[in-house]
């Protein structure tokens, strides 16, 4: 055995999950993505994915995708900064940026590598770096590539950035670094204290729209939107694979940030652009939650119901605002075991355990869809409670 054979054997956590039955990773779905799906020959109700409008099966951006497969091919054979540019792919930047409000995008074959490969291209030795401490793993993998000087504050903890400003040089460039919407704990962003502290101390602001596009502000446009602070953030990125209904990402920004960006950003021009079909399908999902708002509408009326429905139970669901509700059981074994007894009744959830989050905040992540009915919300909620009372994580 060699050595790195020798050190990748002692890795055997999943392993000992996996003696318990408890292991919950990888089950594998058999069936369109919707709110309910199949796992195996077994249906379950879907409480567990991103697509919160719902439209990951709509006829119409499969249609599309099917077309643009026919005219353009399964593949670019290259990146976006060679031979892999698409009129298609600049229709969808051009649309991206009057969306958003910001004089440019650009778009990337995922979003986990907008994060990765702009933010270092953003900052440079002699700047900053300031992120909420909850900040998504793409912004901690972006900010580690960079040179500059790296601080994070606690979560939400306005005091905490203000001396963190403070202590920054005046003449450098100070870049806070947030996601709009948290994608574990559900809560948001006080953005609109961190466009005063911007101002308070010229720095600039980064904002993750990951959660946010598709759910909150006019027509979906995101959280900036939804504070009314657009003009404001200086850069916004966001991801197709959550409400558009696809795969990728994109950077909004002005003018001259997206020239460096288009020139610099290594994940950019170094990766092989968005297939036709997923660019296509982006393209479609946009269109549609920019025309149907009585999707938004029917979202956040499970939303609110949902919310009710958890805190009657008695689950601890903390400070959400959005439709991802953590139900906190602040144990990862029981985290484990709670997720395997709600799949064995018909309800699938995500475990959320170190590092996606603390070791005391283990929690189980319920997402809720546009298109989840009532009767489904309710009996997820009163398969959960059965869970959690069986295993004494509520009374």
């Amino acid at each position: 055995m060699s050595l790195l054979d020798e050190k990748c054997a002692k890795y055997d956590l999943p392993q000992q999950f996996m003696q318990k039955g408890i292991y919950p990773y990888f089950r594998e779905i058999n069936s369109h993505q919707d709110t309910e799906v199949y796992m195996g020959d077994k249906k379950v109700l879907m409480f567990g994915s991103n697509a919160y409008t719902g439209l990951t099966y709509d006829s119409r951006i499969i249609e599309a995708a099917k077309a643009a497969i026919d005219k353009y091919g399964s593949g670019c054979a290259g990146s976006r900064f060679l031979n892999g540019t698409l009129d298609l792919h600049v229709q969808l930047e051009k649309e991206l940026a009057e969306f958003i409000g910001k004089d440019e995008a650009l778009c990337f074959s995922t979003g986990f590598t907008v994060n990765e490969g702009i933010i270092p291209q953003l900052v440079g030795r002699n700047d900053y770096i300031i992120c909420d401490d909850r900040d998504h793993a793409s912004i901690v993998d972006g900010r580690r590539l960079s040179f500059a000087t790296q601080l994070h504050y606690k979560h939400n903890d306005m005091n905490e950035l203000e001396e963190l400003l403070k202590k920054c040089n005046p003449d450098s460039i100070k870049l806070i670094i947030v996601d709009g919407v948290f994608s574990m704990e559900g809560d948001l962003a006080n953005l609109p204290a961190i466009v005063e502290l911007k101002k308070k101390y010229n720095a600039s602001i980064y904002v993750d729209e990951a959660h946010g596009l598709g759910v909150f502000g006019r027509q979906g446009r995101g959280v900036c939107d939804h504070f009314g602070v657009t003009d404001d953030v200086d850069v916004i990125m966001g991801t197709f694979s959550k409400s558009l209904a696809s795969l990728g990402g994109f950077v909004a920004a002005s003018r001259p940030v997206i020239n460096v960006l288009r020139h610099t950003a290594r994940s950019y021009i170094f990766q092989a652009s968005a297939t036709p079909s997923a660019t296509a399908a982006t393209l479609a999902a946009l269109h549609i939650i920019k025309e149907d708002t009585q999707r938004l509408e029917n979202l956040w009326e499970n939303t609110n119901y949902a919310l009710k429905k958890f805190r009657d139970a008695g689950f601890e669901i903390g400070e959400t605002e959005s439709p991802i509700i953590p139900l906190y059981v602040r144990d990862a074994e029981k985290t484990f075991y709670v997720t395997k007894l709600a799949f064995d009744e018909g309800v699938f959830i995500n475990p959320v355990v170190p590092p996606a989050c603390a070791p005391q905040d283990t929690l189980v992540r319920v997402a809720l869809m546009a298109t989840h009915t009532k009767e489904q919300i309710d009996e997820a909620v009163d398969i959960l409670t059965r869970c959690f009372r069986q295993l004494e994580i509520i009374k």
